[in-house]
């Protein structure tokens, strides 16, 4: 088990300025460990060419400030019940650490153990479609139910979709934040964060209190695609961040998956040109598991035979009788049930709870595909 000292000079030297996870990665293979970098006389350090003077500075000169910091850092992660990993913690996943630019720590709430264990990344676009968003927790059940963890960004859209899917099913789950531990971002996200930390995990390589700066997060999105062993693009459109992940991924030497769409669809562009370039066209678990050949797949190329619908009572038989697995608007299901509008509205988001309808934008309602 690593000892605080060592974690605490790790912390002190992720947090000296100017040192990015490159430039690190250089210093430890000159110097070999955190306390001979700070043993190190600032002449050593200064011939260290891809130092910046102010790291230098901060190294050679200013090591009770780091040690403040450090300190700060580890008071802030214990009461917020966090773990801090480091590079030499046997916790640290595996396959992080073979990206050219792992985090020197990561911030953890929750299961520190999972981020070992073998896991999916999926993302896509955050102004998702109704497709995209069922089709994202589909597979996200699928996979989670067959004990890989489900890892993404925590951000609207198919993140959000590809979390929920993996608890749904009492499956793991992997969220990757933009920010410090002790925000949460979104803030629409808040209860889910709620449900990642209780029954997954989520991490960060940002201190406390950093913002959700918009340049985080393509760099937060190695960290998705080094943690798994393949990420699949759910929807993208032709030029967005998905698509830097994706990248990254190949870069990492992942697998990359990508699922189809409409040929009409701008959302579903990223995901064509993915497939063109040989990505792995998916339509289900089955595919990415055949790819990975880390289970038996076999169990999932049919298809599990869905649960029957539990008895209903006769008010939410009835609405539940008038959807269909294409949207149908709130008012619609108002005129046509003769209920009223809050009773309507207190049925629909049983029947979601119970996993048996989804919602989309514009109060519209449809059965999940069963």
């Amino acid at each position: 088990m690593m000892s605080e000292g060592s974690r605490h000079q790790w912390l002190s030297l992720a947090l000296a300025p100017g040192l990015g996870p490159v430039s690190l990665k250089k210093l430890l293979q000159r110097f070999a460990s955190p306390a001979a970098v700070f043993a190190a006389s600032h002449k050593a350090l200064a011939e260290c060419a891809f130092l910046r003077k102010e790291t230098v500075a901060a190294l050679a000169g200013e090591k009770a400030r780091l040690t403040a910091a450090a300190d700060q850092e580890l008071r802030r992660a214990k009461a917020a019940g966090a773990a801090i990993l480091c590079w030499d913690d046997p916790l640290f996943p595996p396959l992080l650490l073979e990206i050219a630019d792992p985090p020197p720590v990561l911030y953890v709430l929750g299961s520190a153990d999972l981020l070992a264990g073998p896991g999916i990344a999926m993302v896509g676009a955050r102004a998702a479609s109704t497709y995209g968003l069922q089709t994202a927790e589909r597979l996200a059940r699928e996979l989670a139910g067959r004990e890989l963890a489900i890892i993404s960004g925590f951000a609207l859209g198919i993140d959000t979709a590809a979390h929920r899917g993996a608890l749904a099913v009492g499956g793991k789950t992997i969220a990757v934040m933009g920010c410090g531990l002790d925000l949460v971002y979104p803030a629409q996200n808040r209860k889910l964060f709620a449900a990642i930390a209780a029954n997954g995990a989520i991490i960060s390589e940002c201190p406390f209190g950093t913002a959700p700066d918009a340049f985080r997060f393509p760099a937060r999105n190695r960290i998705i695609s080094g943690l798994a062993l393949g990420v699949l693009v759910v929807e993208a459109a032709q030029r967005s961040g998905t698509l830097i992940t994706a990248h990254q991924a190949l870069e990492q030497g992942r697998d990359v998956f990508a699922v189809p769409g409409r040929i009409d669809s701008p959302k579903s562009e990223g995901c064509h040109r993915l497939i063109q370039e040989g990505a792995k066209l998916v339509h289900s678990a089955a595919d990415i598991l055949a790819e990975l050949a880390i289970h038996d797949f076999k169990s999932v190329l049919e298809p599990d035979k869905p649960a029957p619908v539990p008895p209903l009572p006769p008010e939410e038989e009835k609405v539940f009788s008038l959807l269909e697995e294409d949207p149908k608007n709130i008012e619609e299901l108002i005129e046509a049930s003769d209920l009223t509008a809050s009773r309507v509205s207190e049925i629909l988001l049983n029947l979601e709870l119970m996993g048996l309808i989804f919602s989309s934008p514009g109060k519209q309602y449809q059965r999940l595909a069963r």
